[in-house]
């Protein structure tokens, strides 16, 4: 067994002590195969692998953080949680300083940690990392906080006599690429996020695929006939790319949400997660995933009354030579 991996193996015992939603063992993540492990008298403490990943051009990817992206994933184990992880910090850092291009302004160095694994936080500020973005999850045991009022149109979920909330389809991909561009454009205000030149062709892409089979996890909410709400979400099979955050299975995504502005805090946004919790619950769904920043001060409380807690934070230096 490597060092890391049997670092990861305790690391993951102490992380089910901390929050049985976390993985039983870390995510394998591609692996630069920089030697990042630190030991005390031949015993490790911690050990990292570090994976160095670039956009492909055009990809909706690059609206989700930096163009390079240099992201560690970290297991430390014992009671030193600060000291291991600031001495697997340090070796990281020294990694990056040797590689080209890790000081221009479009990287980031990242780090996911677990977010109730408090020991670490005072470690991850002093070295330069932010807490930029979280991943939420919320399990089925939460119930859907209102019961859906009758369908009398066709499957349309009709709220007032001027707004529904509809299953969006493949006539709706160009409303749904630029509902979907405004979570993007709002979410730049809050660190992470970029909207690109090609952000908009990029989502356009993404919306024939969420919109191409059957029954799509996506749904609009129009007002008069005017689409004025997004949701839009990937059932277990197409979320296998972040399933392994998490110890529980069948894992969804949710991918996007929003509302238009003058209609927020009149309910749609709450009738349209609550309209997709039926609907992946009905499916057996038992945990959803979903992202938000965490400075953005409206998704937090949001979140959490729709049943959603942080389970990792995504905490970040850019430049990636950034970190102390």
């Amino acid at each position: 067994m490597k060092a890391n991996e049997e670092s990861g193996v305790q690391s993951a015992e102490r992380w089910r002590r901390i929050d049985p939603l976390l993985p039983s063992a870390p995510s394998a993540y591609p692996d630069c195969g920089a030697p990042l492990v630190v030991s005390d008298d031949g015993v490790i403490i911690a050990a990292g692998r570090c994976e160095h990943w670039a956009a492909e051009p055009g990809s909706l990817d690059l609206s989700w953080g930096a163009t390079r992206r240099f992201q560690l994933t970290a297991t430390v184990d014992g009671p030193g949680v600060a000291d291991g992880l600031g001495r697997l910090l340090m070796a990281w850092r020294e990694h990056l300083a040797g590689l080209p291009g890790t000081d221009e302004a479009d990287t980031a160095a990242l780090v996911n940690w677990p977010s109730r694994d408090s020991g670490g936080i005072a470690t991850l500020l002093r070295h330069g990392l932010d807490p930029l973005e979280v991943i939420a999850a919320r399990v089925t045991r939460h119930p859907v906080s209102r019961q859906r009022p009758t369908v009398p149109d066709g499957g349309a979920l009709t709220l007032d006599r001027h707004t529904l909330i509809r299953r969006a389809g493949p006539a709706d991909t160009e409303t749904v690429a630029r509902l979907g561009t405004q979570v993007v454009r709002f979410d730049t205000q809050f660190g992470s996020v970029n909207e690109r030149p090609d952000t908009l062709a990029a989502m356009r892409r993404a919306a024939t695929g969420l919109l191409a089979g059957p029954e799509p996890w996506t749904w609009l909410a129009e007002r008069d006939g005017e689409p004025v709400g997004l949701l839009a979400a990937q059932r277990p099979a197409d979320a296998a790319w972040i399933a392994p955050m998490t110890g529980v299975a069948p894992a969804a995504y949710l991918m996007l949400m929003f509302v238009e502005p003058g209609e927020r805090a009149a309910g749609l946004g709450s009738a349209l997660v609550d309209e997709f919790h039926r609907t992946a619950e009905a499916d057996g769904v038992a945990v959803v995933l979903l992202h938000y920043e965490q400075l953005n001060p409206f998704s937090m409380p949001f979140w959490s009354r729709h049943g959603y807690r942080p389970l990792w934070t995504t905490w970040s230096a850019s430049p990636a030579r950034a970190i102390g």
